[in-house]
Order: C-alpha cells, then structure tokens, then sequence
C-alpha cells in the first residue's frame, strides 16, 4: 500500500503517510512507518515544485536518468561515427555532463566514454554498428 501511496501523490513525511495508511484502514503510528521505509529503502526526492516526496529507489534511478537525458539534448551539438567510436561534440564546459548521460543509459553496445571539455569519444563494442549508436543518440538530441 505504501509503494501505492506514494506512486500516487507527493508525499512528504512519514506522518503524512502514517495519515493515508490510517485513512486505508491501516492501524500505524510514526515508528512503524519510520521502519517500513527503511526496510523498502524509500528515497527522499526533489518535485518539479521545489518541495521533496518519497519515492522508490527505481523510480529515484529513472527520474535521475531522465534529467540526464534532458541535459544531454540541451548541451549536445553534434554526433557523428569514426570507425569504432561516435564523436559527441557539446557546448563548452558540457561533455562531463552529457557523458554522465550515457554512461546513465547504460546501452549494452557502448563500452565506456571519456570526455573532455566539449568533446566524448563514445567507444561501441565490437561488432556493434557506430551507425545505430549515432542514431540513437541523435534520437535523444531530438526530443
């Protein structure tokens, strides 16, 4: 019921969710609650409003990879291939970031990066097509 709650609304404290347990017929006080979500590793994370809700670690994970996401459209300026590496240029001072981004992805193909000021060497795992990376990412840029 937690996992529930908190998918479904901002919720800030634990006596704010001790309330809507209660309100769901849960008999809990603010202790219970308290271990409950150190047992399912609940995060404190930040709204869209500058305020904090709890959420799981998975969705903590995801909406860190979107942000990353988001800054990586907004600083990218090209992608290209170079035999068994995709060239990620940035805007200057950018590329920690954007490389952070797809280390983020996580994408099976890729098997590391390093970046420099405005520039990501971006290495594909043999036998993956540089072509489909460069598309992928230029996916992303487009969003």
């Amino acid at each position: 019921m937690i996992i529930k709650l908190i998918a479904s609304q901002n919720v800030e404290t634990q006596e704010e969710l001790a309330a809507l347990l209660s309100k769901q017929g849960f008999s809990v006080t603010q202790a219970t609650v308290s271990r409950d979500i150190k047992e399912m590793r609940l995060l404190k994370v930040l709204t869209s409003d500058g305020g904090y809700k709890y959420a799981t670690v998975e969705k903590a994970e995801f909406d860190m990879q979107e942000r990353f996401i988001r800054l990586f459209s907004n600083c990218v300026l090209t992608v290209t291939g170079a035999g068994n590496i995709v060239v990620v240029k940035t805007m200057a001072g950018s590329a920690a970031v954007a490389a952070e981004a797809i280390d983020s992805l996580q994408w099976p193909e890729v098997a590391g990066c390093i970046a420099g000021d405005n520039t990501i060497f971006v290495a594909a795992r043999e036998g993956k097509s540089v072509t489909e990376l460069v598309k992928r990412f230029q996916k992303l840029i487009s969003r």
